[in-house]
């Protein structure tokens, strides 16, 4: 499996970085975010936001589970951190065959729920502000954008 990294030195970078990548996302795309408390996941999924041209404040769902939110196309913001069972059929696969792009926090949570093919971010802290984006893609799709949004 093929992974791919990306240094940010603030939040802007991140932001910048995701915004970059939410330009480039399709209908159906789906983004799995990991990383501990403070990494910036929130950030990232702010930047991609503006990538999709979304106007709104972008928050954390932490209390509701899914915010949704129209651009060129919806940006469904998933926060799983709150789901108690796994196996607990809360219709998520509507939203990952859906006609928007899903962002997924602590989607480690729900992995038995998710599309085989999807791309997840690990987002590490760093020194200094800096974070460390590990980008692992799971399918052609996501391999082909990891090696666009680098290149």
């Amino acid at each position: 499996m093929s992974q791919f990294e990306f240094i940010s030195k603030c939040p802007e970078d991140t932001m910048g970085f995701s915004k970059r990548l939410g330009s480039m996302l399709q209908p159906g795309d789906v983004l799995a975010l990991e990383g501990d408390l403070g990494a910036g996941k929130t950030t990232f999924t702010k930047g991609l936001a503006q990538g999709l041209g979304i106007m709104r404040n972008v928050n954390s769902p932490t209390f509701t589970i899914i915010k949704e939110y129209q651009g060129r196309m919806p940006l469904y913001h998933m926060d799983v951190y709150r789901v108690e069972d796994s196996f607990e059929d809360l219709g998520f696969d509507e939203y990952f065959e859906g006609n928007g792009v899903t962002v997924v926090e602590w989607a480690h949570l729900i992995e038995d729920q998710l599309p085989e093919e999807l791309l997840t971010i690990y987002l590490y802290l760093g020194e200094n502000g800096s974070r460390r984006l590990v980008l692992e893609p799971k399918g052609k799709r996501y391999e082909e954008l990891c090696k666009e949004i680098l290149a």
